[in-house]
């Protein structure tokens, strides 16, 4: 399984916003943590159904999210 299999959008989970498959952990929950420094370890202990794959999709996610063309009107 690719990671970004990982990830799910749902309309009826969690208001259709990206999340780890199998739970209701949102992508963007496990990027502020992340971003505010949280260590891997500490984000799988405090939430012990993710695991280090599911971090990795998320990452994956937000940076497949990033990568998109630029489109300039001439």
């Amino acid at each position: 399984m690719s990671r970004l299999e990982r990830i799910a959008v749902d309309p009826a989970v969690v208001h259709g916003r990206p999340f780890v498959r199998g739970t209701r952990m949102r992508v963007a929950d496990v990027l502020s943590l992340l971003a505010a420094g949280a260590p891997e370890a500490e984000i799988l202990e405090d939430y012990p159904y993710l695991t280090s794959d599911d971090v990795r999709a998320c990452l994956e996610y937000a940076a497949a999210q990033a990568d998109h063309a630029i489109l300039i009107a001439s």
